[in-house]
């Protein structure tokens, strides 16, 4: 397959989320002299270097209405990554890069309210920063999906709900020295009556390098159990409609002597905690 960007314009492609995963995209039907049998493709975006492995292609019919449209099924799920979307003008054809027309993302807005089984299986479409359209996934076993952040001048309080997984006797929380080769803090949550719900406050102190010198950021997880081999789960915030929130939903930072402390979330939507000298 030519994985070239074909010159020819692409029609702008409009998709429909449903609260099952589902995703519906429509489009007028482009030029037949330049797609003779155009098809939708998905293309996993590849870490820089690497050769691209993974694509999707789906089918495109004619609907009711006159417009082609494709359906991504839930099963199966997608591997967790960011997926640029193509027009194929033909199977094995140039592939011209998709343009977003109007996305209705509207179920997902509430999507944190619903329980979500394991696999933890999540899909956003969104439109990148150069104007194109893309999906967002993530796949996990399990997933802690913030409810709410608090931040005073001494301390954070994180509540957040478990899917696909519950606590049990001897849970706890984890904030991981990012590069720190092992180094972390472990704080007892407060459980809610049904084993999902938790909320868990951290002094700002206790964050600080010894000695109080050094940035530093730390990745938040749950053990929902006490055995050392309970798998860790990160906490983040997946379930609705934002698929990158890191410069969108910015918390204070709290002054602990020479440092800020603040709550974060990263490029993909994971909860942290930064320690920053302040200038």
């Amino acid at each position: 397959m030519n994985t070239q960007t074909a010159s020819t314009t692409s029609p702008a492609i409009a998709c429909t989320a449903d609260a099952d995963g589902r995703i519906t995209f429509h489009l007028a039907p482009p030029d037949p002299a330049a797609f003779p049998s155009p098809r939708l493709l998905l293309r996993l975006r590849p870490r820089k270097g690497q050769p691209e492995k993974t694509l999707r292609e789906l089918d495109l019919t004619t609907g009711g209405d006159g417009r082609l449209t494709a359906v991504l099924d839930p099963p199966p799920d997608l591997p967790e990554g960011r997926w640029d979307l193509y027009l194929l003008t033909e199977p094995d054809g140039e592939r011209v890069r998709a343009r977003p027309g109007l996305r209705d993302l509207r179920v997902l807005v509430a999507g944190h309210l619903r329980d979500r089984p394991s696999p933890v299986a999540v899909r956003i479409p969104y439109v990148t920063k150069d104007g194109y359209l893309a999906l967002r996934t993530w796949l996990r076993e399990a997933h802690a999906e913030v409810a709410g952040i608090d931040v005073t001048d001494r301390s954070t309080t994180v509540r957040a709900r478990l899917h696909g997984a519950s606590l049990t006797e001897g849970a706890s929380v984890l904030l991981r020295l990012r590069g720190g080769k092992g180094v972390e803090r472990t704080v007892a949550p407060q459980p809610g009556t049904d084993g999902r719900d938790l909320a868990v406050t951290v002094d700002h102190a206790d964050l600080l390098a010894e000695g109080g010198t050094g940035d530093r950021v730390w990745d938040v997880f749950v053990r929902p159990g006490s055995g050392e081999d309970t798998a860790v789960v990160r906490v983040g915030r997946l379930l609705d409609d934002v698929a990158d929130r890191k410069e969108i939903y910015v918390y204070p930072a709290a002054t602990v002597g020479e440092f800020a402390v603040r709550p974060y979330y990263t490029v993909d939507n994971d909860l942290a905690v930064e320690v920053l000298r302040r200038t």
